[in-house]
């Protein structure tokens, strides 16, 4: 008989569960496209907690950029995000706040004259994909393309997370309280599963409150390309 034995899996990456996301379903009509600011300051309402953990982010609430022939609205001042089912409210958290977050279930928010009632929640740990993206990366305003990607390198170094593959998307600007921010979407590749979720753990930038520097994971660089373009 021949006999070896796989130690690969001896040596898989574990990933940690002190930061995870917690998805909640909800009933919600729509939303402003623009919804960071009222949205935030919603949650805040609901869990005082939430601006005092460095590590608490809140994921901005999205639909599919398309399908069935319906486009995503791309005017944040105007547009009206029409909600499916399928929608979902989801905040990076510590974990030892997940039984404080299941306090939103039930509780129902007004957004900007829109009632959003809050659902069962599921937690999910973070990724270890390679390929990362975050919608909504704070920058200057006028910053080029080419600064932000330096700026963003730079941060990211300062991580220790080499820096192998990034690409710069589009620029989109929220109106908050202290006024408009400016912020471009980022996709990062070629991570290890250590820094992957070293950097969903961290973010990039300010603003995590608001639905900036906080990223997801991707199957691969050409799933980004459409909402990076």
């Amino acid at each position: 008989m021949f006999w070896t034995d796989d130690n690969s899996a001896k040596n898989e990456f574990i990933i940690p569960d002190d930061i995870v996301d917690i998805s909640f379903k909800l009933d919600c009509k729509s939303l402003p496209l623009d919804h960071a600011w009222n949205l935030s300051i919603a949650l805040q309402g609901a869990l005082p907690w939430l601006p005092h953990d460095i590590h608490t982010g809140v994921h901005l609430i999205h639909m599919a950029e398309s399908g069935n022939g319906w486009q995503r609205p791309d005017d944040p001042a105007n547009d009206v995000l029409y909600l499916s089912k399928r929608a979902r409210l989801t905040l990076r958290i510590p974990k030892h706040r997940i039984d404080d977050a299941h306090a939103l279930t039930g509780k129902t928010l007004a957004i900007d004259g829109n009632v959003l009632t809050v659902r069962e929640g599921t937690v999910k740990l973070l990724s270890q994909l390679p390929t990362l993206f975050a919608r909504y990366v704070v920058c200057d305003r006028t910053m080029s393309e080419h600064q932000f990607l330096t700026v963003s390198a730079q941060q990211l170094k300062a991580m220790d997370i080499p820096v192998l593959k990034l690409m710069a998307g589009k620029e989109t600007i929220f109106r908050l309280a202290k006024g408009p921010v400016t912020t471009r979407s980022l996709m990062v590749a070629d991570l290890t599963p250590a820094n992957s979720v070293r950097l969903q753990q961290h973010g990039l930038g300010d603003g995590r409150l608001y639905g900036c520097g906080l990223f997801l994971p991707q199957k691969g660089i050409n799933a980004v390309k459409s909402d990076a373009e």
